[in-house]
């Protein structure tokens, strides 16, 4: 039995998220890449990759696809077809966790046969790019009515946007782009339909390695599955822990990092839904409700400032012309002026993500 404190856990999770220090590889070389990194608003993939690499942040070798819990992710191409077969349901109360959704209440009980239908039309209709609601007009006219329903502004049924974004990846969708003119595309040689889950346990496994030690109530609402399907899958090989006496899980062969990992230095800008962020013990994460509700909004999360191993508070950008981005920083707590400077310092590499050569920082 392993026992560790707050502090401890925190340590980990940046070294092995690549926070502690920055690296020089690519951004598909990076480790944390092994669990994704969400693409949540523009740059915001670039960002993440900027504070954990001095290297070029192009790299062909990622590619956005719907993933975890149907959220757009940049992943390694080569990572796909392990992916796809990780992400597809393991059983019927799997899939109807997954796309749940009062918009869609009858829709549950076709469980795994509501993600085989939405995956199989979206590979008859996606063989070129499309702009997404020529896409969803498609789509929704070859899946079971249960998982349309009447949008008003329309005037049409549309297929929810939580089934088909969790079924994406089995229908072999690219995300091109995202916003008013958002584009889908097939994945170029990408993996068939899967028909069963295969390897639903390591996609744990990667879920506690980077987001652990943690419990399979956390995992599960990670995935956006239940605790039930998670216990069921539970993998073997992991390490007991006890975080503040709380007990938790993370690969025992992480276990070394976990009692050994540095104690964190130096500044982070993290973009929203950055991974550090995405794991679902908050109160460990960022202790104090108020503080809870600035990072993690009903609607347009902020970005994080990570100060010395702490989230310190948050900030948003506005871009002033073609050469200068202005960072708003709201601090949870008043900082030094040597922490200051390095958080300064620290802002030309969200310019660089956002490629500008420049970055302006207001402290609020």
């Amino acid at each position: 039995m392993i026992a560790v404190d707050r502090a401890r856990v925190m340590a980990y999770r940046l070294a092995v998220q690549g926070l502690t220090e920055r690296s020089d590889a690519r951004p598909a070389d990076l480790p944390v890449l092994d669990l994704g990194v969400q693409d949540f608003t523009p740059d915001s993939a670039r960002v993440a990759l900027a504070a954990r690499t001095v290297g070029e942040l192009d790299d062909d070798r990622l590619i956005s696809v719907w993933a975890a819990r149907g959220a757009p992710h940049r992943h390694r191409r080569a990572d796909l077809a392990a992916l796809t077969g990780r992400l597809w349901p393991v059983g019927d109360d799997d899939a109807a966790a997954r796309i749940r959704s009062g918009q869609i209440p009858e829709a549950t009980p076709l469980g795994v046969r509501a993600f085989t239908a939405t995956a199989e039309a979206f590979r008859e209709v996606l063989t070129a790019p499309m702009p997404r609601g020529e896409v969803s007009t498609e789509v929704s006219r070859r899946v079971p009515a249960e998982l349309t329903y009447d949008c008003k502004p329309c005037g049409a049924r549309h297929i929810a946007s939580n089934v088909w974004q969790h079924a994406g990846l089995a229908g072999g969708v690219e995300v091109l782009s995202r916003g008013r003119d958002a584009m889908l595309g097939p994945i170029p040689g990408g993996p068939p339909m899967p028909s069963r889950n295969e390897g639903f346990g390591r996609l744990v496994e990667t879920c506690l390695r980077f987001l652990g030690p943690a419990s399979p109530a956390e995992v599960a609402k990670y995935l956006g599955t239940t605790t039930a399907v998670v216990r069921r899958e539970w993998p073997d090989g992991l390490a007991e822990v006890r975080v503040d006496g709380k007990r938790a899980w993370l690969p025992e062969a992480s276990a070394g990092l976990l009692e050994s990992a540095p104690e964190p230095r130096g500044a982070r800008w993290l973009p929203a839904m950055d991974p550090l962020l995405q794991s679902r013990d908050r109160d460990l994460l960022v202790p104090g409700r108020e503080r809870q509700k600035a990072v993690w909004r009903i609607l347009g999360n902020p970005g994080a400032l990570l100060v010395d191993g702490e989230i310190a508070g948050v900030w948003r950008a506005r871009m002033s012309g073609r050469r200068r981005v202005d960072l708003t920083v709201t601090v949870f707590a008043p900082l030094s002026a040597a922490r200051r400077g390095l958080v300064e310092e620290e802002a030309a590499h969200v310019a660089r993500a956002r490629g500008v050569p420049e970055a302006t920082v207001t402290f609020e």
